[in-house]
């Protein structure tokens, strides 16, 4: 029988004799007087291992976490309006006036959408095929609506949201106030109704948050303009509007039709430089024109002189900078639409964004003031 060698130099087995000196447990060394120093004093302690030390572990998280958080943040791209997802890269959703559509924040607070559709004048340069059609926000005519009478009905869109504290939280996101100030944010608002066909991202309201997608708002719709004339809430859906992003390729348009839609017509509104006080709108019941105050209702209307310029001047730019494709997708249902006419190069324009007001602006106009040179640096149609 063989039999395995024991390792050179180790015992194979306990001693055969007694243990000499004090009985110590094996795991456990002898206790030994600490190190001094030559004087007395304890020596310095051992350094631990730095994954041993409790407060750098937790520092080295919270770096990580933050650092995950960031990379979450960058990589949302909703564009900073509190939606959480956009359509289809290249998609844009066309909506009539008098329709709700999609995933509405609110019943309609629409009190008309009849508005008839406006001829802009044309800009006399030739135009390259990837132009932007802008319009200064305070141009006369741009906006229509009736005399006396609001295109909505702002208190009822407050006590909509105000019963709804989900969607009022939603929608205070995108617009970028306090939850609690959402009423006095929508009556800073003004009340009118487009008479272009306008372009504009969208916000509607799904599973408890706000999302985003790229619409054309036909004509007559009415909506409520902050104070630089830029469209900020549809009233047919209370849904919250913000200034429209790019799209990359050709744009693929789903949703409504109407017979006037011409994709070359389709504009983007861009904020006046300076806060307009007094806005000219276009009444074509009476065929008048009226002064209808910031932020005021109707009740303050008053007939106006017919402007030098009374159809919107719109300014032509190329586009000279590009907003990033967004990450999170949503597509709100819309059906497609079959008779929307072909593709054409307009539908390759991309954005630009408008300079942004002066802060030390102190001075206020009128919607009289001719539109802004060269501002219409604004996003594809």
């Amino acid at each position: 029988m063989s039999v395995e060698p024991p390792s050179s130099g180790r015992p194979t087995g306990p001693p055969s004799g007694p243990l000499s000196g004090p009985s110590q447990p094996p795991s456990e060394p002898p206790s030994q007087p600490p190190p001094t120093g030559g004087t007395g004093a304890p020596g310095p302690e051992p350094r631990r291992p730095w994954w041993r030390s409790a407060p750098r572990v937790a520092a080295i998280a919270v770096v990580v976490v933050a650092a995950v958080i960031l990379a979450v943040v960058l990589s949302r791209g909703d564009g900073g309006d509190g939606g959480t997802g956009t359509s289809a890269d290249g998609e844009v959703f066309l909506q009539a006036a008098g329709k709700t559509g999609p995933d509405p924040f609110t019943e309609s607070t629409a009190t008309d959408s009849s508005a008839p559709p406006a001829t802009p004048t044309q800009a006399t340069e030739s135009a390259p095929s990837n132009a932007v059609r802008g319009v200064e926000g305070g141009a006369p005519g741009l906006y229509g609506g009736t005399r006396d009478t609001a295109a909505c009905d702002v208190e009822k869109q407050i006590d909509y949201l105000r019963a709804a504290p989900d969607r009022n939280r939603a929608f205070a996101s995108v617009a970028r106030v306090d939850a609690d100030d959402v009423p006095a944010y929508l009556r800073a608002l003004t009340p009118v109704q487009l008479r272009l066909d306008t372009r504009v991202t969208n916000h509607g309201y799904r599973d408890g948050a706000a999302t985003r997608y790229q619409a054309v708002l036909q004509s007559g719709t009415a909506v409520l303009v902050d104070d630089r004339g830029v469209p900020r809430v549809r009233c047919a859906c209370g849904n919250p509007l913000t200034p429209p992003v790019a799209q990359q390729g050709t744009l693929e348009r789903t949703g409504d039709s109407w017979p006037s839609y011409r994709s070359s017509n389709v504009v983007v509104v861009v904020p006046s430089t300076t806060v307009i006080n007094v806005f000219v709108i276009f009444d074509d019941e009476r065929d008048e024109w009226v002064a209808r105050e910031r932020g005021d209702d109707g009740d303050k209307d008053k007939k106006t002189d017919r402007p030098v310029k009374p159809s919107p001047s719109v300014s032509v730019s190329t586009p000279t900078s590009r907003v990033p494709r967004p990450v999170r997708r949503h597509r709100p249902g819309i059906a497609r639409s079959g008779d929307l006419g072909p593709r054409t190069p307009d539908d390759r324009a991309r954005v630009a964004r408008a300079p942004a007001p002066p802060q030390d602006e102190d001075t206020t106009t009128t919607s009289r003031s001719a539109p802004a040179e060269g501002a219409s640096q604004s996003p594809p149609l």
